[in-house]
């Protein structure tokens, strides 16, 4: 008997999903190669007001309200922090995990094991292959497993740069950043030397005070094609601790992150739906995901179920939910952050460091809603034309005019996304 919807995966997008579409009254089943408890490797952070507008604050093992940044060069003089005037939070990984697994089990959600294979069309549904397990069929499937998807298709446009991070949690001859911070981008350099500075990617370090002598350290590339190796990103933060007389003691856990920042859309005409990094959902500005999941997986279920209950199958059920995932407005975002990231990495060192400068003494509320993706078209553009006007000069030059692939990102972009 085929059940309503197919989900594919078991990380936090096809968690979330799963147990969204069951909650509507859906008959859903997922399919994994991994067993979906087995524990999630990378840490999970997000800006404490998004998390609370969620109801998912008890879920953070860890919060905040000291947050800042800092974009001088380095040394005593460039070294104020900008402070940014919002809690910021770290998810409790295992919790996080745990409340959506009951989630998909209170809501009836079906766990088979397996790792899909092969998958067949026809008028009413999709019946998927996974060798361990006999063929699952389903009016609809969805893929949640991640960046590099099973069934998802999508095209190119060119290179797609990825986020790169290498990370240490352990403990510290001395704190590497004041107790009780949380640093969200410290892009001083004066551990380079000037050609470095010059000709080499820049980089920052991403921090936080996780308490008890713990703190957790991370060299992060925003984003490059090809990405950041990460044996640089490791000797950058070396050289970053030694400069400031930091040795590390003990090392907990390494962190190595790397997912794409700037990918196409997937195509909307297909019949596999996708969800989280298989969909393209990453913002390709900042690079939050968790967020998104959460608010943006009410509306692909709900769709879903609309669908169902309008009777439509196959390829109409299919279109019915990329509609709710990926409707005009956000299609048109997409492509502007995907302009803009294109812009910024052609900007070197000292001109990225005055474009963060001043993209954070914006309003809050515009630089938050860029970030998380609440800005509504005009709130963003009206965000961008004051960022423009308060720019320096360097940073001015740099957005203007067209290289490389950004004419046709911004044919895109003026075309209505996609």
């Amino acid at each position: 008997m085929a059940s309503d919807v197919l989900v594919i995966g078991s990380g936090p997008a096809a968690l979330v999903i799963a147990g969204e579409l069951a909650s509507r009254g859906l008959q859903v089943e997922a399919l994994s190669a991994e067993d979906p408890r087995a524990p999630w490797i990378n840490t999970y952070g997000i800006w404490a007001d998004e998390v609370e507008a969620l109801g998912l604050a008890p879920l953070l093992s860890h919060r905040w309200s000291n947050t800042v940044s800092y974009f001088g060069a380095g040394g005593p003089a460039e070294s104020r922090p900008v402070r940014h005037g919002r809690d910021y939070g770290l998810f409790d990984k295992r919790a996080l995990q745990e409340h959506w697994l009951q989630r998909s089990d209170q809501s009836g959600v079906r766990w088979h094991r397996g790792r899909a294979t092969a998958i067949v069309h026809d008028a009413g549904g999709s019946l998927v292959s996974s060798g361990a397990t006999p063929e699952l069929r389903a009016r609809l499937v969805v893929d949640a497993t991640g960046h590099e998807p099973v069934f998802v298709r999508r095209g190119s446009d060119g290179p797609v740069a990825g986020q790169a991070a290498y990370g240490i949690v352990g403990r510290f001859s001395r704190p590497p950043i004041e107790p009780g911070q949380f640093v969200f981008m410290d892009y001083r350099s004066d551990h380079l030397s000037a050609a470095e500075r010059r000709a080499e990617p820049p980089t920052f370090l991403y921090a936080m005070d996780l308490s008890d002598g713990q703190f957790f350290v991370e060299e992060t590339s925003l984003a490059l094609a090809p990405a950041v190796p990460f044996a640089v990103l490791q000797d950058r933060l070396q050289r970053r601790l030694a400069q400031r007389d930091v040795q590390v003691q003990e090392v907990h856990h390494e962190e190595f992150c790397l997912f794409p920042m700037n990918p196409p859309l997937p195509d909307l005409s297909q019949r596999v739906v996708g969800f989280g990094g298989a969909a393209g959902m990453v913002h390709p500005a900042s690079g939050y995901l968790v967020g998104g999941l959460l608010r943006r997986a009410p509306d692909l279920a709900r769709a879903v179920a609309d669908g169902l209950q309008a009777g439509l199958d196959g390829e109409a059920l299919a279109q019915a939910a990329w509609g709710g995932l990926w409707p005009a407005e956000l299609r048109w975002k997409h492509a502007f952050f995907r302009f803009g990231l294109e812009k910024l990495m052609r900007f070197d060192e000292a001109r990225l460091r005055h474009h963060f400068a001043t993209f954070f003494s914006l309003p809050p509320e515009q630089w938050y809603g860029f970030l998380t993706n609440t800005l509504a078209p005009p709130q963003l553009l009206a965000a961008m034309v004051r960022l423009y006007g308060q720019a320096p000069w360097d940073v001015r030059w740099g957005l203007m005019g067209l290289q490389g692939r950004e004419p046709a990102l911004l044919a895109r972009m003026l075309a209505g996304g996609g």
